[in-house]
């Protein structure tokens, strides 16, 4: 073998041996331009360049390597497509960068500097920058990564939610097209306010609601986990509210959750037999799923004809919309409640619960408890349990208008509607239905502060003005009697 022979085989070697060694790792020294690949370490994810469908343009992203179809999960430059394949992928002390022509396209823009920055792509997917003096697989030294910036795609381990320290809102909105990655009209996304909940919306517009968190599902969805394959969780502190799912034994399956342009949210599972992507459930658009499709203070069922019925106790807001098959104006009550009206709940069970942006809640109090603290308050229009597991726990107050209930069979919660005593009673509605009589001790606990209070105060006062008097009346007869001589001479 001659020396040029030699020398071409050591560097074929050496190269197969640095890129073994840093497969997975972008350097300060190194960068990616197209054609090129980083792998995580097991192979199941892959970061490079691509063009999505027919289009021509070049982005950057990641995608399951071991999957035929390669389906992308994240794209870098979603809003700034490359015209050419002329893109280069670097590392510097701010974190990565995509160039074309010393134009810089996109950029990972972190605040911190680093001195041995380095980004890597995890075998979760994640592609994440960090130091290289830090421990690699450890999340509190990632100094960016790519799981807090969703495309329109949640896999295993990412968090949908909000960090209530940092700001930082994760969310996933929709590709415009199979073509076109730019951002679409569809977006996921959690509404902190109240009671904590995801909204889909379509523009500006809110479009369906998921119902809160009960501690098994959200109330508007049902419970997700193919084959015992997932498991779901819902984080609720002051730090943080977030949405993650995760894989039982993360090497068995490929689970992702999207968001397609036309708006459908899809729960995906890959079938390695059959090389494709099997939908376990699809979160179809019914009437019953538009947010407020039936107004206020009513309940739609899909199944049902007309689409929308009034809670009970109420009647529609425009009697003759509702003739012409349009219900959004919703329901009113018939009898108007203050705080002397004697009053009851109805129980509706089996429900998507309605909005919660503006209801209070206590994690920490029973059922019972949360029924006796919407009696006492006249502007409670109803309460349920926030948590449904064993047995039931926490609580969640309405005081306004119950906005997008939905009819279930199955799935559902039960909430205690606030209405007049004379409205409760036998029932037509095809909803279980119960009614719960005002306990008379309730009734007086809850009336108290309007004629015990007062009562009591001028009783009280009463009583001392009347002991003062007779102290005084005895004071001077006793000072008479002692001091005779005395009072005589003056």
């Amino acid at each position: 073998m001659d020396a040029t022979a030699i020398i071409l085989l050591c560097s074929t070697l050496l190269s197969t041996l640095i890129n073994s060694i840093a497969v997975d790792t972008i350097r300060a020294n190194q960068t990616i331009t197209d054609g090129e690949t980083i792998t995580s370490a097991r192979g199941e994810f892959q970061l490079g360049f691509f063009s999505p469908g027919r289009s021509t343009n070049r982005y950057l992203g990641i995608w399951y390597k071991k999957i035929s179809n390669g389906t992308v999960l994240w794209v870098a430059n979603r809003d700034s497509p490359i015209k050419n394949n002329l893109g280069v992928v670097r590392v510097t002390e701010k974190g990565i960068t995509l160039q074309t022509v010393d134009v810089t396209i996109w950029s990972s823009n972190v605040s911190k500097t680093m001195k041995n920055p380095i980004a890597q792509l995890l075998d979760s997917g994640n592609l994440v920058v960090r130091d290289d003096d830090h421990k690699k697989n450890n999340a509190k030294y990632f100094i960016w990564q790519s799981f807090d910036y969703p495309g329109d795609t949640l896999i295993a381990g990412m968090k949908a939610g909000i960090d209530l320290v940092t700001g930082l809102d994760r969310y996933y909105t929709s590709w415009k097209s199979a073509d076109d990655p730019s951002t679409g009209s569809f977006t996921v996304r959690i509404d902190p306010n109240g009671f904590p909940q995801f909204f889909q919306f379509k523009g500006a517009a809110r479009w369906i609601r998921t119902g809160p968190w009960n501690g098994r599902q959200f109330s508007g969805s049902p419970k997700l986990n193919p084959n015992g394959m997932v498991t779901e969780n819902f984080v609720f502190s002051k730090e943080e509210i977030y949405y993650m799912f995760d894989t039982i034994n993360s090497t068995s399956a490929n689970v992702r959750r999207t968001i397609t342009p036309n708006g459908d949210t899809k729960h995906l599972i890959w079938n390695y037999q059959k090389q494709i992507w099997i939908a376990y459930f699809t979160e179809m658009v019914s009437d019953c799923d538009t947010y407020g499709f039936c107004g206020a203070n009513d309940i739609c069922n899909i199944n049902s004809s007309p689409r929308c019925e009034c809670l009970r106790g109420f009647v529609p807001k425009f009697p003759d919309k509702w003739k012409t098959v349009d219900w959004s104006s919703g329901c009113v009550r018939k009898t108007e409640l203050d705080c002397r009206t004697k009053v009851g709940f109805m129980k509706y069970s089996g429900v998507k619960l309605p909005d919660t942006r503006y209801s209070k809640y206590d994690m920490k109090i029973s059922l019972e408890e949360c029924g006796r603290l919407c009696l006492k308050n006249c502007n409670c229009t109803a309460y349920a349990n926030a948590d449904t597991r064993r047995g039931g726990s926490g609580c969640i107050l309405w005081f306004n208008d119950l906005i997008d209930i939905k009819g279930y069979t199955a799935d559902g919660q039960d909430i205690y509607v606030r209405m007049p005593a004379s409205e409760l009673g036998n029932s037509t509605s095809p909803f279980n239905i119960q009614m719960i009589e005002e306990q008379d001790s309730l009734r007086l606990r809850a009336k108290k502060p309007m004629w015990i209070i007062p009562i009591s105060l001028v009783l009280t006062v009463l009583i001392a003005l009347l002991f003062l008097l007779v102290l005084r009346k005895r004071k001077r007869t006793e000072e008479g009697k002692i001091f005779p001589e005395t009072i005589t001479a003056l």
